[in-house]
């Protein structure tokens, strides 16, 4: 393995392949960021201006506002788990092609 001291930093930002990859994954965080927080907030937004409607019983004491608060859990590991899939599929492939030509590059010039 080699040390950051001897990779072209520079060289890999420049490189196209790495600004697609940080233009691409900075659009997806963004995107899933601007959903869960929009999610998340739903919550105390719904509870204060739609409580008729969080106060629906499902059944027995369990109600719509209390099974949308548990959602939000899952939503929160489906986000990731959405994430984590996408980033093995496609972010982890094109960053591992740049760093495999990166290191080509410096063993070529030591």
């Amino acid at each position: 393995m080699q040390s950051a001291d001897s990779i072209d930093w520079a060289a890999v930002i420049a490189d196209p392949r790495f600004q697609r990859l940080h233009r691409r994954k900075s659009s997806f965080l963004w995107g899933l960021m601007a959903f869960s927080v929009a999610y998340y907030f739903a919550l105390p937004i719904g509870a204060a201006y739609f409580q008729d409607v969080f106060r629906i019983r499902v059944f027995g004491v369990i109600n719509v506002g209390l099974l949308f608060a548990l959602s939000e859990f899952v939503v929160a590991w489906a986000i990731a788990l959405f994430y984590s899939r996408i980033a093995n599929r496609e972010f982890d492939a094109l960053a591992g092609e740049i760093a495999a030509d990166v290191g080509r590059r410096s063993r070529g010039r030591a």
